[in-house]
């Protein structure tokens, strides 16, 4: 039988579901750093301010889930 991870964890799906997409959009904070600065090095401005846009709204998205987990933990 397949077990939630609410059953596992003793976590509110709700809640594990918001740590999961903190937690994924700080490691993609890594890895976009990696890639402006490669777009960079390479001489592609355009395609390094793609890349810091997707920053911005990563933190923007992070921000906004911290402020939810804290109403709800």
């Amino acid at each position: 039988m397949a077990h939630t991870s609410e059953e596992t964890t003793k976590t509110q799906d709700k809640n594990y579901n918001a740590v999961s997409v903190l937690y994924h959009t700080l490691q993609e904070g890594e890895t976009i750093e990696r890639y402006i600065r490669d777009a960079r090095e390479n001489g592609d401005d355009e395609l390094a301010e793609f890349f810091s846009q997707v920053q911005s709204q990563d933190r923007e998205r992070a921000q906004r889930a911290k402020q939810l987990l804290k109403a709800r933990l």
